[in-house]
């Protein structure tokens, strides 16, 4: 399946071939985007030689040595393709320094073979490469029959020791691309769950990478999250990402409404917000929701809130983005609104009021997700339809202070002095025009504030 970026490197005249996840979804067919190449027969200097005559080369380093190079093609076409360069590497191996298995060294030269770069790699559906001159493959691990049975297997006994954040990928394969972990496999990532705990946060959560997601996020937006959930528990590996949610194991809730444990419960949740295609915020709400529950129940207090400060917790921890933590935690707070009582245009109105359009879409979102996972009556199930449809129809309602027929400096105008009154009096306009929307004329506002100035 050649590209655009792989025809331009084959131009250039190297034995290249492209490696890892783009091969692996190449033959999975699924879409890819990230192509990396590995050129066999050079080392460093050699590579980066004969690749300044074509643009600009950057050095590629790993923990302080180098490992290869990127290039930025003068070629406006092909540049356009891969703004971030093309990344091509001559093959690296692991070479023993001492007794012990920490001791050895990454060392990359002209004399080091394509199956040698392979076993460093983490399973073996990563470890297979395409050779760009006449297409074949290099698959010394058996790489190609796992994908056919769509198993998940190390390449070595020690790979998730070496790299912890390996565990979280493997669970990320089980997500997106519906992998399963071989029995020796699952056996490594419990025996080696401890590891996580010396991984960066953001490799994790937040994110380091180009795309701005850590292992974490990827999983979730996955097609199937409660299966590689479920996976993570066992392993001993979610509670070690995310130590709030060791509580819900095996919890029970006293109610029909909620015949499952509370971590099936949370995993249902998640699962049922990827069916509906949620984005990531409201699946890591899924996740979080309802983690306050064994502390609230023993407490007496509102789960939502507990839920809401344990998932501020562990977003922070993971060092997600604060507009993420924000609105992750204001949705996970507010996720337990009722559903009784007639749904009208006023009710949808006060609702978006309360949590603007974008929280007030994430909470149905949610609270779908959430009731899907439960045993509940169809009228609630209704209810909520019906909300939506409200929120929908009264989307264009003025809803906001700067849907207002007056500001602030109207009111000034008006003798009202600037100043926390001043603030007062603008949301208390707004209350009554998400009463009546037809109040919302400049005359009527004016003479309201000025009875509420008074």
């Amino acid at each position: 399946m050649p590209t655009a970026v792989r025809r331009y490197v084959r131009s250039l005249g190297l034995d290249a071939y492209v490696v890892g996840g783009a091969v692996r979804d190449e033959l999975l067919g699924v879409p890819h985007a990230d192509e990396d190449f590995l050129v066999p027969g050079v080392d460093h200097a050699g590579l980066r030689a004969a690749l300044e005559p074509h643009g600009r080369v950057e050095e590629m380093e790993v923990h302080g040595q180098l490992v290869g190079v990127r290039l930025f093609p003068r070629d406006p076409d092909v540049r356009a393709l891969a703004p971030a360069g093309i990344e091509l590497t001559p093959p690296r191996a692991e070479r023993s320094t001492g007794p012990g298995h920490r001791d050895f060294a990454i060392v990359s030269g002209a004399d080091i073979a394509i199956a040698e770069d392979m076993a460093r790699r983490d399973f073996t559906v990563n470890a297979i490469a395409r050779r760009l001159a006449d297409g074949s493959l290099v698959d010394p691990f058996g790489g190609l029959a796992d994908l056919a049975r769509r198993i998940l297997r190390t390449v070595s006994r020690d790979s998730f020791r070496e790299d912890p954040l390996r565990l979280l990928r493997g669970l990320r394969f089980v997500s997106q691309l519906g992998f399963e972990p071989a029995g020796e496999t699952f056996a490594q990532m419990r025996m080696e769950a401890a590891g996580l705990e010396h991984v960066s946060a953001e490799r994790i959560g937040g994110g380091i990478a180009a795309d701005g997601m850590g292992e974490l996020s990827k999983l979730l937006l996955g097609a199937q999250p409660a299966r590689a959930l479920r996976l993570a528990r066992d392993a001993g590996v979610l509670e070690r990402v995310i130590p709030e949610i060791r509580a819900a194991f095996g919890y029970r809730i006293p109610s029909a409404r909620q015949p499952l444990p509370l971590d099936e419960h949370v995993f249902a949740a998640v699962q049922a917000a990827a069916d509906h295609g949620a984005p990531l915020e409201v699946r890591l709400a899924a996740l979080l929701h309802d983690l306050g529950k064994p502390e609230a129940d023993a407490a007496g207090t509102d789960h939502a809130q507990v839920g809401a400060r344990l998932a501020g917790a562990a977003l922070s921890r993971l060092r997600y983005p604060a507009r993420v933590r924000r609105h992750v935690t204001r949705v996970v707070a507010g996720h337990a609104f009722r559903l009784d009582g007639p749904v009208d245009g006023r009710r949808a109105r006060r609702f978006l009021a309360e949590h603007g359009e974008r929280g007030a879409r994430d909470l149905v979102e949610l609270k779908a997700a959430d009731l899907a996972a439960k045993s509940v009556p169809e009228r609630e199930l209704a209810a909520l339809s019906a909300l939506c449809d409200a929120l929908e129809r009264e989307r264009e309602s003025p809803h906001r202070l700067q849907d207002l027929a007056v500001d602030g400096n109207d009111l000034i105008a008006a003798g009202i002095p600037a100043g926390p009154r001043l603030g007062s009096i603008l949301r208390a306009l707004l209350d009554e025009v998400v009463e009546d929307p037809s109040r919302n004329r400049r005359a009527w506002l004016l003479a309201r504030a000025a009875k509420e100035s008074a």
